[in-house]
């Protein structure tokens, strides 16, 4: 058997797991936790009594 010439050029998906879907989601994660931790510090109450569900 004869290997081919060339290979496919695979590209990266535009939906589902994919590397800048990651990145996004943890770099978003990062925001909201540094922003819950701010607004206690600031406030002095936690994020659910902040919005007045406790």
């Amino acid at each position: 058997m004869t290997e081919p010439l060339q290979s496919p050029q695979a590209t990266d998906p535009s939906f589902g797991f994919n590397s800048y879907a990651e990145r996004l989601n943890g770099r978003a994660a990062m925001i909201g936790f540094l922003t819950v931790l701010v607004i206690e510090f600031a406030t002095g109450k936690g994020v659910l009594a902040w919005l007045g569900l406790l």
